[in-house]
């Protein structure tokens, strides 16, 4: 399987998570790199979901349920540093923000539908955002 259709398919299933718990959300790494800027080969899928502040937990756990952590101590690791760490079956990355500023909560308020194909659409950040995404994560290369 071609990777980029791999890493698609991996962010369609956690748009289909998110969705099917009213969850509020966005891709903001190279899913909406591929949407917005020059396509490049991205080995992971980049989601920042709202949680707010002192809710992490609910939604760590919900993930979790789904999915694998790649570290041992994934849900520690979350709580500490506002990102959960996942994998898929298909050797796919997949890196949860923990949304709970402002700049997040916006980002994924102004978040739109890219249609990728007739059965495929994904929700991800605007160009403007993306920016600020990369600058905060140090991302220059994107």
């Amino acid at each position: 399987m071609n990777h980029l259709v791999g890493v698609l398919a991996a962010a369609a299933d956690l748009e289909t998570f998110c969705r099917s718990r009213e969850w509020k959300f966005c891709f903001i790494g190279g899913i909406a790199v591929q949407r917005s800027g020059t396509p490049r080969f991205t080995q992971d899928v980049a989601i920042t979901i709202v949680t707010g502040l002192g809710r992490e937990e609910e939604f760590i756990d919900a993930w979790l349920d789904q999915f694998p952590g790649r570290l041992d101590e994934a849900r520690k690791f979350a709580l500490e540093r506002r990102v959960l760490l996942l994998r898929d079956a298909q050797g796919v990355s997949r890196d949860v923000a923990l949304g709970a500023f402002p700049f997040e909560e916006a980002s994924v308020r102004r978040a739109t539908r890219w249609k990728i194909t007739e059965t495929m659409a994904l929700t991800t950040c605007s160009p403007e955002d993306l920016v600020v995404h990369k600058v905060f994560a140090a991302r220059d290369h994107d």
